[in-house]
């Protein structure tokens, strides 16, 4: 049986293992969006208490269940940004003092040059970038997770790409 299935079925330690292998995606996905510790690690909380009430509803369990999972963490985005009307740049200060320490250790100057030019994006060409590049996640995956089409995420991904290929041939970022 499935992690996914022992979960639903009100096991939790099944959805405590769940919770340890998201946990960082979740907060990376969620920090990339508002830009603030705090308010990522609320977001990421309120997420995973959402997943545990509503696991049963999760259709085909572990086939999906991580695009399931990040459509939450979508919307609770949304939802913050639009309450709480969260910062709009990276604190570039901030990022070595990351609580995940992988993720802080791998940040180089380009990578910082980098996140600072993806939180100037538009909402949804930012998230399209952060859950591909960062996430991992491919064109299907990234459609179920945003509601939309793969044409749109590829359209969408194109749009972001080609904004910042521009800032760079214009001299505001360095190569």
């Amino acid at each position: 049986m499935l992690l996914v299935d022992q979960a639903a079925s009100g096991n939790f330690s099944a959805f405590g293992q769940l919770y340890e292998m998201f946990l960082d995606k979740i907060y990376r996905y969620a920090y990339y969006q508002v830009k603030d510790r705090m308010t990522a690690e609320d977001i990421t909380e309120t997420v995973f208490m959402k997943a545990w009430k509503q696991i049963a509803t999760c259709k085909g369990h572990g086939d999906t269940f991580s695009a399931w999972l990040y459509r939450i963490a979508h919307n609770q985005v949304v939802d913050t940004l639009k309450s709480h009307k969260a910062i709009q740049t990276i604190d570039l200060d901030d990022i070595s003092n990351l609580d995940s320490p992988d993720l802080a250790g791998r940040l180089s100057d380009e990578a910082e040059e980098l996140a600072g030019m993806v939180a100037e994006l538009p909402e949804g060409q930012r998230q399209v970038l952060i859950l591909k590049f960062i996430e991992g996640f491919n064109n299907a995956e990234i459609s179920r997770i945003l509601n939309k089409s793969e044409q749109a995420i590829r359209i969408l991904q194109m749009r972001a790409l080609t904004k910042m290929r521009e800032k760079v041939r214009r001299g505001q970022v360095q190569p």
